[in-house]
């Protein structure tokens, strides 16, 4: 696959399997054998825990966009850096829903092969989000 195609298919997993709930999407893209090296808490590393984290996200989020903010392709690697925005409204790691609209942002590293994503690294704000949700103390003030 070229350069191109490897772009596309990080722009497809970030904007339509992840901010639109594509999972039919989903299925095509993550390989048979895929390997999630971060998955979430409670999530195998595999297609199925993935699934999970990103059933999990839709069922507990609303009016979710993702915005694609870069991507860096070189091979069969792709890295992006996103920005997630979305209202609260169902409980999501035993937070019960807030109404509270979040802003957060991650990254991911992923490997392609054959059009497939077969490995897997994520990472996004951890500590914004309870923060942002009122679970845990937002930063000091400054002074």
């Amino acid at each position: 696959m070229s350069v191109a195609d490897n772009r596309e298919i990080a722009r497809r997993f970030v904007e339509e399997v992840w901010g639109r709930g594509d999972f039919a999407l989903e299925a095509e893209l993550l390989a048979a054998n895929m390997r999630e090296h971060t998955p979430g808490p409670g999530c195998t590393p595999d297609r199925d825990g993935h699934h999970q984290l990103l059933a999990g996200i839709h069922a507990a989020y609303s009016e979710i966009r993702f915005t694609l903010d870069d991507v860096v392709v070189e091979g069969e690697m792709a890295a992006d850096r996103w920005t997630m925005h979305a209202v609260h409204t169902g409980i999501f790691g035993g937070i019960p829903p807030t109404g509270k609209r979040v802003t957060i942002t991650g990254m991911d590293v992923m490997r392609i092969i054959d059009g497939k994503i077969v490995d897997l690294w994520h990472l996004e704000d951890q500590l914004g989000l309870p923060q942002q949700l009122g679970v845990i103390p937002g930063p000091a003030p400054a002074g």
